[in-house]
């Protein structure tokens, strides 16, 4: 396997540019996520990555060669689609085997690696199957099978679960993860599904109007988003957002909200004033009668162990995720705790972090 590296990649379609700049790193053997959504300049690049786009600028290494301007043949790269292109006159073995033929593998040979890609995909008893009778997921196996087989420097792929089912695509989220610890392949995998990438990436690069906002592990990208964007496209229920207009001053630990003191993150430098939004995940609110910071249930959303309850406040509509058994109705009025060391501090503007605050056993305030 090998290491990919992009640098200040840059792509435009005429007047339009879809993919600004982007500048990341993928580790030998890392599951790479790039998520976003639907026309944020991510399928486009890694269709440079693959050499089935090239780009306007800027530079792509596959193992420290730069294959930037080479052609889809000349990279030792295996693209797996959304589709699954899969050869409907040929059973299972053949379509797996087809790319070992086309580079001259000999019989015995296709044989042994066909089989044993088989067996690692777990579909071994389906070999000599017609694919057109194959269920989607298994038809995603051979469809990685093919890939595979090939044992080629890295991995692209595609939305390769999205024409599949919840229950399929559940399974096989799982199975792809487990086959990535298995064979430890170099892999580039496209999606909009945050939880695909939450569940399957080692490191994640969300991308947003062909630039990518925030690069990091998923753990830091949820923790600690770069932008409003971020906060708000990752987390279900996404990140509440406390909207102000103030100037913070060095050192500033509070702001007053309904009256109410709320701690912000420590901030090393001067705010000017801005308009500025406080940040916190709903599993970071809890409810307290001796807050002041107050508003009335608006509705709530059972999911078994806890409940989201939206609660209506002067400041705009807040999420808080908190136990089933807390026993509340519509209309009630509450008062709202904040776990301070959970905020995070944006600028509305131009909706970067100004500062975010992530550490354990933090106080509500």
């Amino acid at each position: 396997m090998a290491e990919i590296r992009v640098e200040n990649l840059r792509k435009e379609f005429g007047s339009f540019t879809a993919v600004q700049n982007s500048n990341f790193v993928v580790n030998d053997g890392e599951f790479f996520v790039m998520l976003g959504p639907s026309g944020c300049g991510k399928t486009t690049t890694l269709r440079m990555i693959a050499g089935l786009e090239l780009p306007t600028g800027g530079a792509i290494l596959l193992d420290g060669e730069d294959v930037t301007m080479l052609r889809a043949r000349a990279r030792d790269i295996a693209f797996v689609f959304q589709l699954f292109a899969l050869y409907p006159h040929m059973n299972v073995r053949r379509n797996i085997g087809f790319p070992l033929l086309a580079q001259g593998v000999p019989s015995a040979g296709i044989r042994e690696r066909v089989e044993e890609t088989a067996r690692l995909l777990r579909i071994d008893h389906l070999l000599d199957s017609p694919v057109s009778r194959l269920a989607g997921g298994d038809r995603q196996r051979v469809a990685l099978g093919r890939a595979i087989v090939r044992r080629p420097k890295c991995f692209l792929m595609d939305e390769p679960l999205g024409t599949l089912d919840t229950e399929f695509r559940d399974l096989m989220v799982h199975e792809l993860r487990e086959l990535h610890n298995r064979i430890h392949a170099t892999t580039v995998y496209v999606t909009h599904d945050q939880l695909e990438a939450m569940a399957m990436a080692d490191k994640i690069a969300v991308m947003n109007h062909g630039i990518i906002e925030q690069f990091g592990t998923p753990q830091e990208i949820y923790d600690r988003p770069a932008t409003m964007f971020v906060a708000d496209f990752i987390g279900s229920p996404p990140m509440n957002f406390l909207r102000f207009n103030a100037g913070l001053a060095k050192g500033a630990r509070e702001i007053m909200v309904q009256g109410a003191a709320v701690a912000v993150p420590e901030l090393r430098e001067d705010v000017a004033p801005a308009e500025l939004a406080l940040g916190i995940r709903p599993e970071h609110i809890r409810f307290d009668d001796s807050s002041k910071l107050r508003g009335a249930v608006y509705g709530t959303e059972y999911l078994g162990s806890t409940q989201i309850v939206a609660v209506d406040t002067a400041d705009g509509m807040l999420k808080a995720r908190v136990p089933a058994d807390v026993s509340l109705n519509v209309g009630d009025h509450v008062g709202l705790s904040l776990n301070a060391g959970r905020l995070s501090l944006f600028e509305r503007g131009s909706g970067r972090a100004i500062r975010t605050a992530v550490h354990d056993g933090a106080r509500h305030g």
